[in-house]
């Protein structure tokens, strides 16, 4: 019997397996190459360029261990909000091979603790921590310190002085405080992108002395709840960080004199994110006269400014291309008209409660912007069928509508939409009461790409809607029927025959849905990942049953409050459902046996039966 050769091996060259290697598209196929052979396990190592970290036992040994295995990584995210799972020994040699599947996005067991502070800390990255980061990652181009709460100056200080290409440097919640960013701006020329929220340790300071040392190559920043932070860092943005092209502030301590000296000395601002109270026209003016390659703008409870400053908007900014406006209540129709007028590219619309914006903005929405590809209104309860009506003329290239709470929106909007709109991929209503299934057909009619469907609470969608949307969208994917309580047993089963792709349904409080439906939802949709079934007082232990034998990629599956659900159908989902990872379910409804089976994947909702 002739031997077998490893050809691979004796053939390809080192260089060739590499770049391999980083083109495989998931980390759980690059730790299986791993365990091949000794050699791909080096090889592996040496291509590995990124790596999570979450909330551990022993954090700093941790990068220690990860430095000494993976000396190329260019990206560390360390992100103390992520759930523990593993436990770790690091006195104990490991299998090499086993140590290579689990060295990315590890998550430990805190060792116990005598105290309890002391335990709480030792789930936190120290200063002796980010030291090992500075020493053991030398080419580190991407740092994220997620929650850190433990890290302070003098290790920022460490990163700094040896990590001198670093390009972003993500701090949010962590307490550093101004001699850590006089450092980075100091020791890191090349910094692109900077995100400061939450850090509440530090003041103007080092912000300013930052913007002084790397200000030529910062091109992304975020602020918010920084107490200490005024206009003075922002005039030091404004003077020194001309490349500047995203700017997310969210402060109540910065005025006018911040954001117009940003205006006027970040004319390459692209995307401007603002939440400051203290801010009033004049400063959004100054954007609207200043900064014309804005492309994206949020406005977040703004009380100070009215019509004049979008008015600047529409007529400085002609490349806007998304306009989020959220509780701006002294905006009107006006505004929004004059933004109409002025950005003919807008693609992306989102109003969230502007109660004065009602038919006659979104009319002009509709007239003259017609690469609109996403509308959202939340909470317009003066917005009527006519302003759907110009959109569904205008806007042919709309994928997306959002409707949530808009009191006075119908059929009538909903089958313009339809009707013109026929590229419309996703359409989320909710709450709003004067949609029925004259609109819903109508969409099931033309819209034939419609892959995300979500009609939640509208009581006047019944089975007649789903058989349209079966028969007409054989894409769909998503579907969320929850508390539409004319949808039954003929609605689902139509969708089930008709769109084999689906991957969630949510069809809870649907008090007609019975184990038929289940049953053929089985049969018709194979790939369902995800499914809501709480509060279905009609579904039962068998319809269960018939759903998780066929449906064999299901993930997560919510059913409380579902009377003729016992723990017979619960060890049935759970033992039939190899890749299931969350079940929401009543304790009391969950057999020892079961719950040893399943572990972590039971979610209990305490409820008294």
């Amino acid at each position: 019997m002739r031997a077998h050769h490893d050809l691979i091996n004796t053939i390809l060259p080192d260089e060739l397996i590499l770049e391999i290697f980083r083109n495989l598209d998931s980390k759980s196929s690059r730790d299986a190459c791993s365990l091949v052979c000794h050699r791909w396990l080096t090889l592996e190592r040496f291509s590995r360029d990124t790596i999570r970290i979450g909330a551990s036992g022993s954090p700093d040994a941790l990068v220690h261990l990860l430095a000494r295995r993976f000396p190329n990584v260019t990206n560390v995210y360390i992100d103390e909000r992520l759930s523990v799972s593993l436990p770790v020994d690091f006195g104990r040699r490991r299998n090499a091979r086993h140590s290579a599947l689990s060295s990315v996005r590890l998550h430990f067991l805190p060792e116990r603790s005598e105290a309890g502070a002391s335990e709480s800390d030792s789930y936190c990255i120290s200063d002796a921590g980010l030291t090992a980061v500075a020493d053991g990652f030398s080419k580190l181009e991407k740092l994220s310190l997620i929650w850190c709460s433990n890290a302070t100056s003098a290790g920022l200080t460490s990163v700094a002085e040896k990590c001198r290409f670093l390009k972003s440097l993500d701090l949010q919640g962590c307490y550093v405080g101004d001699q850590g960013l006089v450092a980075i701006g100091k020791c890191c020329r090349q910094l692109e992108v900077l995100n400061l929220r939450f850090c509440e340790g530090l003041t103007d300071t080092g912000l300013v002395e930052l913007a002084l040392g790397c200000g030529k190559t910062l091109k992304w920043l975020g602020v918010a709840a920084c107490a200490k932070i005024t206009d003075m860092s922002l005039e030091a943005v404004g003077s020194h960080c001309s490349s500047l092209e995203t700017l997310s502030l969210d402060s109540e301590f910065v005025h006018n004199e911040g954001v117009l000296a940003v205006a006027k000395g970040c004319s390459l601002l692209k995307n401007l994110s603002l939440q400051c109270i203290n801010v009033t026209d004049e400063a959004l003016t100054a954007v609207g006269v200043f900064c014309l390659s804005l492309e994206s703008l949020a406005l977040y409870s703004f009380q100070r400014f009215t019509d004049k400053s979008l008015c600047a908007i529409g007529k400085g900014c002609k490349m806007l291309k998304s306009l989020m406006l959220s509780d701006c209540y002294f905006l009107s129709d006006k505004g929004l008209e004059a933004v109409a007028a002025g950005c003919s590219e807008l693609a992306h619309l989102e109003v969230n409660g502007c109660h004065n914006i009602g038919t006659y903005g979104l009319e002009s929405i509709g007239k003259s912007c017609m690469r609109l590809r996403e509308l959202a209104l939340l909470y317009c309860q003066k917005v009527g069928d006519e302003a759907l009506s110009e959109v569904g003329k205008g806007c042919k290239y709309l994928e997306a509508l959002h409707l949530v709470d808009c009191s006075i929106i119908g059929d009538d909007a909903i089958c313009s939409i339809a009707t013109g709109c026929r590229s419309l991929k996703r359409l989320h209503i909710r709450r709003c009461y004067e949609v029925g299934s004259k609109g819903i057909i109508a969409v099931g009619n033309s819209c034939k790409y419609l892959t995300d469907l979500s009609i939640r609470f509208c009581d006047r969608v019944g089975d007649e809607a789903l058989v349209a949307i079966g028969q007409g969208c054989p894409f769909l994917r998503h579907l969320n029927v929850s508390g539409c309580h004319q949808i039954g047993n003929d609605g689902i089963i139509a969708i089930s025959r008709g769109c084999p792709q689906l991957s969630y349904l949510d069809v809870s409080v649907l008090q007609n849905l019975r184990d038929m439906a289940l049953a053929e939802v089985g049969d018709g949709c194979p790939l369902l990942k995800d499914i809501v079934l709480s509060h279905c007082r009609q579904v039962t232990d068998v319809g269960l049953a018939h759903l998780v034998r066929r449906c064999k990629l299901l993930e997560s599956c919510h059913m409380v409050y579902c009377p003729g659900i016992t723990s017979a159908g619960v060890a049935t989902v759970i033992s039939s459902c190899t890749n299931m990872k969350k079940v929401l379910i009543e304790k009391a409804k969950v057999s020892e046996r079961t719950q040893r089976r399943a572990g972590s994947v039971i979610s209990y909702l305490c409820v008294d039966l």
